[in-house]
């Protein structure tokens, strides 16, 4: 079977117990990495990437470490324990041999041991390698998930072992493809490599192909770029501990990194692929990481998408990225009925399906449809054990958006009882939303504000029509309470901004910057109308300055408000997009 069809089914593993036969003839290194496929998760907060269920409903493959990957996708907590418990699992596993890896970077191997070692132990031994620094990097995921300081520290250091074995498998096979190029014409596809002057791994006395090398390369190229991308969307104020630990984070090291990988013969390059979509459809714009364009990525997405279409016609996930760029090209019919195909292809994939379902609820909000989104976010409250508090809320508004003010009464009772993690932003903001929701005399439009507040903060506004921005915005007018009049004006300015009303969006945002009873209260409300301000201003040359210290007084004069990494990470890809156009 060639590497290509070993991707396409999925890189199955043999549940008789046996080795299975190893495409590139490494018996026990080939099982290792059925091994670590089985136990591998990775790093995306939103949407995570399951290598199982690739090929949609017709995939048949499984096996139970694969709990790794619905722990990325469900966050719930004994999923992520055991998660955890897999990939320490694999480590030792692969620390096993004499020689082990632990042990391998601390001595920096010695000579005498690597002497007569054939080319076979040497694939093997940095394909372990590489298996050990992505288990770290996993393992330090799950750990950035908790959104806590001290899991961000924890993380740190454990990405810190893993960048030191990229690092040192990365140079070991540059070294050894570089040396391989160097072989007369006669030679030229095999190495044999000998001790060098520099002690590295990638010495030996046996053969390796160059066709192994390219394999190798791409699988140390996943973990890497996935590194660098991970380290890079690091909340700034963190970066000073990150640069402490000794690694950087270079987001276009990790594009290209990541996308060597996906058009290599490595197991892994299914995943890069997935990767780069998710950072392209997710994670650009959501972080707003090119500005204010949501359009950027798009091109990069649509083209992976084409490439691969061929290759995994019937896969849920791709049908699902499908429908996340026409999203984000505001075609929410036609991304409908792309989340609606790729939900009906993982009918035996219970994550796959929520994930459809989150998205089909979304798109909903951004219709208007109120009635068809309160039942996708019912159903993730009632199957979903992530954040039902989160559910239950969005549930609530929009059953209230709906017309159903008694049921949404009722719903944000619920809310309450199932809160159950403290230190999650997003519980801590349904809470208090709740909260407030149940105090207040509850009406249609106070639902209404609370379907275009999430839209806002999640970054969708971009995605809605015109049409419905004017109800929307003819809905918030009529609005008067006075607890949400600084809410109402940062809104407004979102709806304006997304209309090109850029007069009416900048008197809006210094309304809301304006609100006193956000100040009393400790809202978001002003350091986003801060940071809004000061992105419009940044558009003219004549207001740039301006603009800049607006940015500056929304990241350093306000601190403890709800969503404030994400606004850091906001207002850090701002500040960097001035250095590109104006070098100091």
């Amino acid at each position: 079977m060639s590497v290509s069809e070993n991707q396409r089914t999925n890189l199955s593993i043999d549940r008789s117990g046996m080795a299975p036969k190893s495409a590139f003839g490494f018996g026990s290194s080939t099982y290792r990495l059925h091994r670590y496929r089985c136990h591998i998760g990775t790093g995306f907060r939103y949407p995570t990437l399951p290598y199982s269920g690739m090929l949609g409903k017709n995939n048949t493959n499984s096996c139970s470490g694969n709990i790794s990957w619905n722990a990325m996708m469900t966050f719930e907590e004994e999923k992520m324990q055991m998660a955890s418990d897999d990939l320490r699992t694999t480590e030792k596993l692969c620390e096993s041999d004499n020689a082990g890896v632990i042990e391998t970077i601390r001595n920096k191997i010695k000579k005498s041991m690597d002497s007569q070692r054939s080319g076979v132990e040497i694939v093997d031994r940095l394909q372990r390698q590489i298996i050990v620094a992505d288990c770290q990097v996993y393992l330090a995921v799950l750990s950035f998930v908790k959104q806590e300081l001290s899991a961000y520290i924890k993380g740190g250091w454990i990405l810190r072992k893993a960048w030191k074995m990229y690092n040192k498998c990365y140079s070991d096979i540059s070294q050894l493809q570089e040396a391989c190029r160097r072989r007369s014409p006669d030679q030229q596809g095999a190495l044999t490599s000998e001790q060098d002057n520099h002690n590295t791994s990638a010495e030996s006395g046996g053969r390796v192909t160059e066709e192994v090398l390219d394999r190798l390369k791409g699988s140390v190229s996943f973990g890497y770029g996935l590194f660098h991308l991970c380290i890079s969307m690091v909340p700034p104020h963190l970066l000073k501990i990150v640069n402490l630990l000794g690694f950087p984070g270079d987001r276009h090291q990790g594009l290209s990194s990541l996308a060597y990988a996906s058009e290599s013969k490595d197991m892994k390059a299914p995943l890069a692929t997935l990767a780069l979509l998710w950072y392209h459809t997710v994670v650009q714009p959501f972080f707003a990481l090119d500005g204010s364009d949501s359009q950027a990525g798009l091109l990069e997405a649509k083209a992976i998408l084409q490439k691969k279409a061929m290759v995994y016609p019937n896969s849920s996930l791709f049908i699902f990225f499908k429908g996340r760029v026409q999203r984000l090209e505001c075609q929410i019919n036609s991304a409908l009925a792309s989340f609606q195909d790729a939900l009906e292809f993982a009918s035996d994939q219970r994550e796959i399906q929520h994930v459809c379902l989150y998205e089909i609820g979304w798109c909903s909000m951004i219709e208007m449809n109120f009635e068809d989104a309160y039942r996708s976010f019912e159903r993730l409250k009632n199957e979903s054990r992530w954040s039902q508090c989160y559910y239950a809320y969005l549930t609530g508004v929009c059953q209230g958006a709906s017309g159903d003010l008694e049921g949404a009464k009722a719903v944000f009772q619920d809310v309450q009882k199932l809160f159950k993690r403290k230190n999650n932003q997003i519980e801590q903001f349904a809470l208090k939303r709740a909260e407030r929701l149940r105090k207040v005399s509850l009406t249609r439009e106070l639902c209404i504000l609370g379907v275009v507040e999430v839209l806002y903060l999640w970054k969708a506004l971009p995605n809605c029509s015109s049409s419905k921005l004017q109800l929307m915005n003819q809905v918030l007018q009529g609005l008067d309470e006075q607890s949400s009049l600084g809410l109402k004006h940062l809104l407004l300015g979102a709806i304006q901004k997304c209309l090109g009303n850029i007069k009416d969006a900048v008197q809006s945002f210094q309304l809301a910057a304006q609100d006193e009873y956000g100040r009393l209260n400790n809202s978001y409300v002003q350091p986003y109308s801060c940071y809004e301000l000061g992105c419009v201003l940044l558009a003219k040359p004549e207001t740039l300055s301006k603009g800049r210290s607006l940015l500056l007084q929304a990241k350093e004069n306000y601190a403890g408000y709800d969503f404030e990494n994400r606004l850091h990470v906001r207002i850090h890809s701002a500040l960097a997009s001035i250095k590109e156009v104006v070098p100091h």
